[in-house]
């Protein structure tokens, strides 16, 4: 016959499961949402505050980027895009380095992206991401290779993932062959843009588009190596995540996706300081025991 000594240590533990499943249920519906907003798709064009109507991504398929474009790399030399295709598939990410917004977190996904590939960055293909803002300039490149070089950790980063700047003309002649459609909007001082990379053939063209901010490591290297083959992708469902949103009640623009990812984190932070305190009352010889 059990105790209740025994009794009340039950409906204790009952009682802490069912907070720690409480918590993960928590967590759960964090992660559920950030992954629902991070492949939202975009409303019809017609829908769109007519900022956004020019923005977008558009597939051109075995389309020849111009090699003969100059920019400057990270410590300012002027270079030709030319100078990195010829050998090996190219991964084209167009950002600009001070966004605010999502530029940021693709860099993120792509970079984890290719930690998880086993083809190695600078032997197996190489990485061009270009600023499309022309006042940027060699020294913000040069800190943006600095931190996703060392976050990829492998040797022969350095040599493969290349921080280019602009001006107009080039960004344009680039961003125009890649269907890359952005709008700078002057009341907020930001460029309203979608995010994803191209996956280009080691002769420069198009070879696929990977929209959002996260790219799956198994299709990236598929693609890849098809790339590397000088096989054409086929089109793909353009899911667009803008980099900033329009608030209708306002009448402006807001910073949306970057409070909910804040919000996010909060939440979360707090759920598993919850769970930290549940084990830690559970651990047996703790006081009240």
């Amino acid at each position: 016959m059990r105790t209740k000594f025994e009794s009340a240590r039950s409906g204790n533990l009952t009682a802490r499961l069912r907070a720690v499943l409480t918590i993960l249920a928590a967590l759960a519906v964090v992660g559920l949402l950030g992954e629902r907003a991070a492949h939202a798709q975009a409303p019809p064009a017609n829908q769109l505050p007519p900022a956004f109507r020019d923005v977008g991504i558009d597939q051109k398929l075995n389309q020849q980027v111009p090699l003969d474009i100059p920019f400057r790399d990270e410590s300012g030399d002027v270079v030709s895009l030319g100078q990195f295709f010829g050998k090996r598939p190219v991964i084209l990410s167009l950002v600009y380095y001070e966004c605010p917004m999502l530029c940021t977190t693709s860099l993120n996904g792509l970079e984890q992206s290719l930690r998880e590939m086993k083809l190695d960055l600078g032997k197996d293909y190489d990485v061009v991401t270009v600023s499309f803002d022309p006042t940027e300039t060699p020294p913000l490149a040069a800190a943006k290779k600095a931190v996703y070089t060392g976050l990829y950790g492998r040797p022969g980063a350095a040599g493969g993932w290349h921080f280019l700047t602009g001006d107009q003309d080039s960004i344009d002649r680039l961003t125009q062959a890649v269907g890359f459609r952005y709008h700078y909007d002057k009341n907020i001082k930001q460029y309203i843009h979608a995010t994803g990379i191209v996956v280009l053939t080691p002769d420069g063209k198009v070879d696929r588009y990977f929209y959002g901010i996260q790219y799956p490591a198994g299709n990236l290297r598929l693609g890849l190596v098809e790339a590397s083959q000088g096989k054409i992708g086929n089109p793909v469902d353009a899911i667009l995540l803008y980099c900033c949103e329009y608030d209708p009640q306002t009448g402006k623009y807001s910073l949306i996706i970057s409070r909910a990812l804040q919000i996010g984190a909060a939440v979360t932070v707090v759920c598993l300081g919850g769970l930290m305190l549940v084990m830690f009352k559970s651990t047996p010889g703790r006081s009240g025991t």
